[in-house]
């Protein structure tokens, strides 16, 4: 056996008899083709293969819904790890879902049911905004957004960063139309085929995969008044559930940082929907003590499979901040 495996295996192990089991949830977006120079923390499939196979080798995969409910009533085997996917990208379905079928693993998928069907995420508009740019300077000045460097692959990245972090927390409307402003620019076109099509969110059930609710436009949930909030949780779901013709039981918080995207009046909304667990993009793991509407989730970046493994064991140790009362 590798190593680095059973390193990571055997200190799973420790930590469960010492600590209690812990759950470790992975959390992915996109799984490219190709590598793309300007999605550099994206893997392509052979990469994502790559780790998905150490994962397999060390940690003991298992379902979300079935880790949540092993995890309250004890049952929970060491080294438990779950694999989910945000946001709904159409490589999810074409290039993810295949791979993981082959390997017999399995994952949740969480949907933003606005962009189905040729919709596209604000911040996927920026990026490839960006990438259409033919000039060498960005000029965004008429829509109050400055100038920005487009001479090569680590300048337009550069850019694609500065927009993010400048538009991210804008309120939704205010970010949309600046996002609008700067595809006009360059001329993007409107639709887009980087989200899923309803069809493909059936074909990831029929491929094993669980599908889950992340809002039906992806806001930060703290930037909404409480009814708007709650018609993007509960019409998400609702939209998901008529897709799939079943009850969607598990929900991912857009952006996910608890108390800067996501409060206490969140958690207990997704508690009044019912939701049956929920998730958080705050590193660490979960425990049997672990509010079940506030998991923890944590993907290493490396590219390396080793490296990504020992990462994941450090998480292990790791101890989430979540949103408190």
């Amino acid at each position: 056996m590798n190593p680095t495996i059973a390193a990571v295996r055997g200190f799973g192990r420790v930590l469960s008899t010492v600590r209690g089991p812990r759950l470790s949830i992975l959390i992915f977006h996109r799984v490219l083709a190709t590598p793309d120079a300007l999605l550099p923390g994206e893997p392509d499939a052979v990469a994502f293969e790559a780790r998905m196979r150490w994962l397999a080798a060390a940690f003991r995969v298992l379902p979300l819904i079935e880790a949540v409910r092993r995890l309250r009533d004890g049952s929970l085997p060491a080294n438990a790890a779950c694999i989910t996917f945000d946001d709904g990208y159409a490589d999810n379905a074409t290039i993810a879902a295949p791979v993981l079928a082959r390997l017999r693993l399995t994952a949740t998928f969480f949907v933003s049911t606005g962009f189905l069907d040729g919709g596209r995420m604000w911040n996927d508009t920026v990026i490839e905004s960006v990438r259409a740019c033919r000039s060498s300077r960005l000029d965004l000045d008429a829509i109050g957004c400055g100038h920005w460097a487009c001479d090569d692959d680590a300048t337009r990245l550069a850019t694609i960063h500065g927009l993010l972090e400048t538009l991210k927390y804008l309120p939704q409307a205010e970010r949309q139309a600046r996002v609008d402003a700067i595809a006009a620019v360059v001329g993007l076109p409107a639709a887009s085929d980087l989200m899923m099509t309803r069809q493909q969110v059936r074909e990831l059930r029929r491929y094993g995969m669980s599908v889950g609710a992340h809002t039906v436009t992806h806001p930060i949930l703290k930037t909404l008044d409480a009814d708007d909030a709650r018609r993007e949780i509960a019409n998400g779901r609702l939209d998901l559930e008529e897709t799939l013709r079943e009850r969607v039981k598990v929900f991912a918080y857009p952006n996910g940082k608890p108390m800067r995207d996501y409060d206490r009046s969140h958690v207990a909304l997704v508690r009044e929907l019912g939701f049956d667990a929920a998730v958080s993009t705050a590193w660490g793991v979960s425990s049997r003590s672990s509010d079940p509407l506030q998991l923890a989730r944590f993907t290493p970046w490396d590219r390396d499979a080793d490296r990504f493994g020992l990462r994941l064991g450090q998480n292990l140790l790791r101890t989430p901040v979540l949103a408190s009362a």
